[in-house]
């Protein structure tokens, strides 16, 4: 059991997923001090401020979130997305080398040509956000004392209002005027936010190392995942169209990265959900 002296930082604190890690402190990891990190605090690319920080606040745990996290930005400025993804990553690693450290990850190391992945299959990212998300894994996998969180896309409300899918979608479908064609053959394991923070800390408890598949327990293609939210969003006036992502004249683009989340069950006190059965029990929630 954590002592109630121990200190965490969690970066990224105002994206998605590291706001949720933050909110759920209290409730799922009652026995971590959290320091909630966002560019107000530190850049994180001044390694200098960095280093200083850490050395004087000397966190027994860091949960990295920050990133470039999108595939459009990764590939439109790909020297940014690697200092950011990476070298910030080796950064933070370094200095919790006798500390733990975990690092957030992604589906899209995998070329999604076969899906249903575990953990120990062999990466071979086609885009340049997941070329750096799989180079930092190899720096994070150096250090057995630290952990690697592949994850899909995550659904909630994010401060920023444009981090979640769900957010992302509705923004998009609200300014197309004429509707959406979401793919029928691309899938992912969308998951809420909430639900990721709970299987993080859960592993924080359990000192949890390695690689772990942590996503939904359903795999949905995108015209699926839209077809369960549009019903939520009554504001929302445009319909959406099924088609085929081999008909997309954009580049390459990995169709099934699907995440075999068997190792994960094992350690969680509760399994992680799919999405559909999520959005069912939870009808209230601003989704």
């Amino acid at each position: 059991m954590s002592g109630p002296s121990q200190l965490v930082w969690i970066t990224g604190a105002h994206g998605l997923i590291g706001n949720y890690l933050v909110q759920t402190a209290p409730r799922f990891a009652p026995h971590w001090q959290v320091r909630a990190l966002t560019r107000a605090d530190f850049d994180l690319l001044d390694f200098a401020a960095v280093e200083r920080e850490f050395k004087k606040d000397r966190p027994q745990l860091v949960i990295h979130c920050a990133a470039i996290s999108t595939v459009a930005e990764a590939q439109k400025n790909p020297d940014h997305a690697w200092r950011v993804n990476v070298e910030m990553t080796r950064l933070l690693a370094g200095l919790a080398s006798e500390g733990r450290f975990i690092f957030f990850s992604t589906d899209l190391v995998f070329d999604g040509r076969r899906g249903n992945y575990i953990e120990t299959d062999a990466v071979n990212p086609l885009t340049r956000y997941g070329e750096t998300k799989a180079a930092a894994e190899k720096i994070v996998g150096q250090n057995p004392r630290h952990l690697v969180v592949r994850t899909s896309i995550n659904g909630g409300v994010s401060i920023p209002g444009n981090r979640a899918f769900n957010e992302q979608l509705r923004a998009a479908l609200q300014a197309s005027g004429q509707g959406m064609t979401l793919f029928t053959d691309e899938f992912r394991c969308p998951i809420p936010a909430i639900e990721t923070a709970r299987a993080v800390w859960e592993l924080v408890q359990r000192n949890g190392t390695g690689i772990f598949n942590v996503a939904g327990a359903e795999k949905l293609s995108r015209w699926q995942i839209g077809q369960l939210l549009i019903g939520r969003w009554p504001e929302v006036k445009v319909k959406i169209q099924s088609g085929s992502a081999r008909d997309f004249a954009g580049p390459p683009r990995a169709l099934d990265t699907s995440l075999d989340i068997s190792k994960i069950q094992k350690f969680l006190s509760a399994p992680l959900p799919g999405l559909p059965g999520w959005l069912e029990a939870n009808p209230g929630e601003i989704f």
